[in-house]
């Protein structure tokens, strides 16, 4: 639904430049993170939408902070 998916991490928020802070600003958007790898320059989180279900990679610039890409995989 739109309202569960607005309050999801998008594309532009700083969610931090470290995996404690990634997974707790996720976590408070209602994204479970499950995993944390470094990925071509980039933070890569995976994380559960506790809405849905469904399993997203966040792609994190770890010099910003800010998310720079997001895939569903559901």
């Amino acid at each position: 639904s739109l309202m569960a998916s607005s309050k999801l991490a998008s594309f532009g928020d700083v969610v931090g430049t470290n995996p404690t802070d990634a997974t707790a600003a996720l976590e408070k958007s209602g994204c479970k993170v499950t995993a944390f790898e470094a990925e071509g320059g980039k933070i890569e989180a995976k994380c559960t939408e506790t809405a849905s279900s469904k399993t997203w990679e966040v792609y994190i610039d770890p010099k910003t902070g800010a998310v720079v890409d997001m895939k569903n995989y559901d």
